[in-house]
C-alpha cells in the first residue's frame, strides 16, 4: 500500500455517528465494489466502495460490512468479512489482509473469511426488523451496470420479503458531507502532492510539447509522491481544446500564443484533490487573455466570500450567474440590453459558463452531500468558475478547494500560484 492508512479511531467514530441515527433493531450491510473485466481475461482496476471505506477503512475487494448495533450477542454487533488469503493467491495477486490487520485497519474485532458470511447473514436477518442497504444515489449518477449492492439488494427481498427495508444512501451523505480531521489530513496530502505537480509543469510547459507529455509528468510527480495516481482522468487542454468540459484526449501540441486549461489532481489515501489552472503556453498572457482571466479570478473571489454556512447551491449559483453576467457584459461577449429580455429559463451566460460553479469534494470527486440542504461547517466545496469562448478559441477556468469554517473559510489551495504576474514569474524562471 502506498499511503499511510488512517488511524481505526477515525472509521469507529463513523459508525458510531451512523448507529446514532438508526431506528432499534436495525441492521446495515455493505459489499466491496466489483471488480469489472475488460476483455479476454483482463480487468479493471480495484476501486473500493466509497461507504464500505468510509465505515471500516478497509480497501480490498469482496469486503462485506455488517453493522448490527442491537444485537444480543455483542460479537454480532460489528462483523467485518474478507478474502481468505492462500499461498496460490499470494503468488498469482500478492498479499491480502489477514484478520489481524483488517482489525487493526477498521477497528472492527471480530473479522471473519467470506466464507462464514452466510452462517452469520442468517442469523442476523432473523434477528432484525430494519435492513438498510445502499446504492449510489448521486444526482448525476448513471448506472448501466448492476453493482453488487445491487444483486444484493434483490437477493434479500426475494428470500426475506417481509423485512422492512431502507435506503442507507441519505444517510450516509449527511455524515460524509462533513468532513473529519483525519480526512482533511488526508485530503491535504492529497493537495500537496497536486501543488508538487503544478510547479513541476510551470517549469516545463512551452511551446511544442504535447498533451501527453504534461500528463507523463504528472503522473510521474504523482506516484513518486505516493499518490495513487489521479484523482480523475486528466483534462490538458491547450487553445480551442479548453473549451470542451470534459476534454480527455490530450493528444495536441501546444502552440505558441495559446492558453492551456490543466483541470488535474491527485488522490491520496482514496481522497481526492481538484485543481485547475490555465496557464499561457509560452510563460505571458497576452491582452485578451489576461482580461478573461481576470474576470474569471474576480468570479472566484467573490464565490468564496459567498459560499458560507447557511447558502442553499442552488441559490448560490444564481449569485454566480449574476457576477458571470456582469463580466461578460464587460468582456465584450454579450450586450446588456439582451440580457435585460433574456428568456430566464435559458440565461444567456450559459453561453460561455454552461457547468456549475462548486461541488462538494472527499473520498468521490464529486462527493456526496444534499443539494436542498443548508452549507455547514467542515463541509469541503470545490469553487471552480471558467469562461469558455469557442470563438476565439480560448477557455479560463481556475478551481481552489475550499473548507467550510464556521467564522471564515479556509481556501486549501491557497499556497498553489493562482496570480496572472506570480504564474508569469514562475514560467519564466
Amino acid at each position: 500500500m502506498r499511503y499511510q492508512p488512517l488511524p481505526a479511531d477515525l472509521y469507529i467514530y463513523n459508525r458510531e455517528r451512523l448507529y446514532r441515527q438508526l431506528p432499534p433493531r436495525s441492521v446495515v450491510i455493505l459489499h466491496a465494489n466489483d471488480v469489472l473485466p475488460t476483455n479476454a481475461d483482463g480487468s479493471m482496476g480495484f476501486v473500493q466502495n466509497s461507504d464500505l471505506f468510509y465505515l471500516s477503512g478497509i480497501d480490498q475487494e469482496e469486503t462485506i460490512l455488517m453493522l448490527f448495533p442491537d444485537a444480543q450477542d455483542p460479537k454480532q454487533r460489528e462483523m467485518l468479512f474478507v478474502r481468505e488469503t492462500s499461498e496460490l493467491i499470494a503468488v498469482w495477486e500478492g498479499e491480502k489482509l489477514t484478520k489481524e490487520q483488517a482489525k487493526d485497519r477498521s477497528g472492527i474485532e471480530r473479522v471473519h473469511w467470506l466464507t462464514d458470511f452466510e452462517t452469520q447473514f442468517r442469523l442476523i436477518m432473523c434477528q432484525c426488523d430494519h435492513v438498510f442497504l445502499n446504492s449510489n444515489e448521486h444526482p448525476r449518477a448513471t448506472i448501466p451496470t448492476e453493482t453488487r449492492e445491487t444483486r444484493f439488494t434483490h437477493r434479500c427481498l426475494r428470500e426475506y420479503p417481509l423485512h422492512d427495508y431502507q435506503r442507507l444512501a441519505p444517510l450516509m451523505h449527511g455524515l460524509r458531507c462533513i468532513k473529519q480531521p483525519q480526512e482533511l489530513g488526508a485530503l491535504s496530502e492529497a493537495i500537496r502532492i497536486t501543488e508538487a505537480g503544478f510547479h513541476r509543469l510551470l517549469k516545463f510547459v512551452k511551446p511544442g510539447v504535447h498533451e501527453f507529455e504534461i500528463e507523463a509528468e504528472l503522473a510521474h510527480e504523482f506516484i513518486r509522491q505516493r499518490a495513487r495516481g489521479f484523482a480523475y482522468t486528466p483534462i490538458i487542454a491547450t487553445g480551442a481544446n479548453a473549451c470542451v468540459l470534459h476534454y480527455i484526449t490530450n493528444h495536441c501540441q501546444c502552440q505558441d500564443g495559446e492558453m492551456l486549461l490543466l483541470d488535474v489532481a491527485a488522490n491520496y489515501g482514496n481522497y481526492n484533490a481538484d485543481l485547475t489552472r490555465t496557464i499561457p503556453v509560452n510563460g505571458r498572457f497576452t491582452q485578451r487573455q489576461r482580461q478573461v482571466y481576470d474576470a474569471v479570478l474576480r468570479i472566484f473571489r467573490e464565490c468564496r466570500q459567498i459560499l458560507r454556512p447557511g447558502v442553499i447551491i442552488r441559490e448560490y449559483q444564481e449569485e454566480v450567474a449574476k457576477l458571470m453576467t456582469s463580466e461578460l457584459i464587460d468582456l465584450g461577449l454579450l450586450k446588456r440590453d439582451d440580457v435585460e429580455k433574456q428568456d430566464p429559463e435559458k440565461p444567456l451566460y450559459k453561453k460561455y459558463f454552461p457547468h456549475g460553479t462548486s461541488h462538494h469534494l472527499g473520498i468521490d470527486v464529486h462527493d456526496v452531500g444534499h443539494t436542498w440542504k443548508p452549507i455547514e461547517p467542515g463541509m469541503v466545496f470545490t469553487i471552480e468558475p471558467g469562461i469558455y469562448i469557442r470563438e476565439e478559441k480560448l477557455g479560463v477556468r481556475l478551481e481552489n478547494n475550499i473548507l467550510i469554517g464556521p467564522d471564515r473559510n479556509t481556501d486549501l489551495m491557497a499556497s498553489i500560484p493562482i496570480e496572472a504576474e506570480e504564474i508569469e514569474a514562475l514560467m519564466n524562471g
